[in-house]
């Protein structure tokens, strides 16, 4: 009998209408356009409006328009995850509320928090569900409303981060499609240079917290980015040497939209040239664990069946992680 892998059958995705250009954030802090290009390579992000908007909203409309492209019944979804930074609430699980809005009344879900790692674990979790034959239809979402934790007055931080989500089914194939390996790794010690200072148990809301703007992202950039570059890149090569895959096997690396020269190094570390590279973060910027979903969605009609694929991805915390994926369709 064939392996069952948990192969990616459909992807969906979602980002807002309102645009929010470098020359806007000239208006709001000391910065330029030029200043932010040259340092990320970003030039505008998604920005989500409207009162009680939060990121399960976007995270529907990442999920309509996955069912839609596959002409199915939300009831049919057995389990949803959500990885996310920036849930609706502290509870229920952002993952609960999105069954409900989109009618995923037959499905079990939970979140996942692993920063922007957080899709990558998210969709190794999933995998499981499938390879041992529980589930036939699995929803693993990233989004995040980066909005919500942005000082707006912090130049180095708030230029980053944009709002936006996507997601992806998995089903079984016995055919050798599908999640083939992960490496993923984690190291708590990187808290200390990206984090939020306030808002969790060790250090919740008080007025002095709010006053002190302690509940938006923390980063020390210098530090996070050689963290970024080295880890990201190693797990990226390792994942490759132990499936036996070169530069030429590989179609398309799918990395982490955190800073472009991030992932220019390693997509030089996998020895890519810049066509292999799926890199949308001069229109998105950084949306945490939406940049990955995205990209599938963005570049879906240019993947083909039997496609190797790299995932890879670098959050607060720290935690970085790859994933090797052989594509399972062709678009019509």
């Amino acid at each position: 009998m064939e392996k069952i892998h948990a192969a990616i059958t459909a992807v969906g995705g979602y980002v807002p209408e309102y645009v929010m250009t470098n020359f806007e954030l000239e208006q709001m802090m000391d910065t330029s356009d030029e200043w932010i290009q040259s340092r990320t390579g970003i030039r505008e992000r998604r920005i989500l409006k409207g009162e009680g908007k939060g990121s399960s909203d976007m995270a529907v409309g990442a999920v309509k328009d996955l069912l839609a492209k596959r002409n199915m019944d939300p009831k049919e979804i057995e389990l949803v995850i959500c990885a996310t930074t920036t849930p609706d609430m502290q509870f229920p699980a952002t993952a609960n509320v999105i069954c409900d809005k989109a009618g995923m009344t037959s499905a079990w879900g939970f979140d996942v928090s692993a920063a922007c790692s957080g899709f990558l674990f998210a969709l190794t979790t999933a995998a499981q569900f499938i390879e041992n034959g529980r589930h036939k239809k699995v929803l693993v979402i990233g989004v995040d409303k980066m909005s919500s934790i942005m000082n707006y007055e912090d130049r180095t931080t708030s230029i980053i981060f944009g709002d936006g989500g996507g997601c992806v089914l998995l089903e079984p194939d016995n055919e050798g499609y599908g999640i083939l390996d992960s490496i993923l790794r984690s190291d708590g010690s990187g808290r200390a240079f990206l984090h939020q200072k306030a808002g969790g148990s060790v250090k919740p809301a008080t007025l002095e917290t709010v006053m002190n703007k302690e509940h938006y992202v923390y980063q020390e950039g210098q530090t996070v980015f050689k963290f970024a570059v080295k880890n990201m890149a190693d797990v990226s090569a390792e994942i490759m040497e132990r499936n036996s895959l070169t530069s030429d096997d590989v179609a398309w690396l799918v990395p982490h939209q955190a800073n472009k020269r991030i992932i220019t190094a390693t997509a030089d570390r996998m020895k890519l040239s810049e066509e292999k590279v799926m890199i949308n973060i001069d229109r998105f910027g950084n949306t945490t664990n939406g940049t990955l979903p995205l990209c599938l969605w963005e570049w879906e009609k240019r993947l083909h069946k039997g496609d190797n694929i790299i995932l890879a991805a670098f959050g607060g915390g720290f935690t970085w992680g790859a994933t090797y994926i052989k594509w399972a369709y062709d678009t019509n």
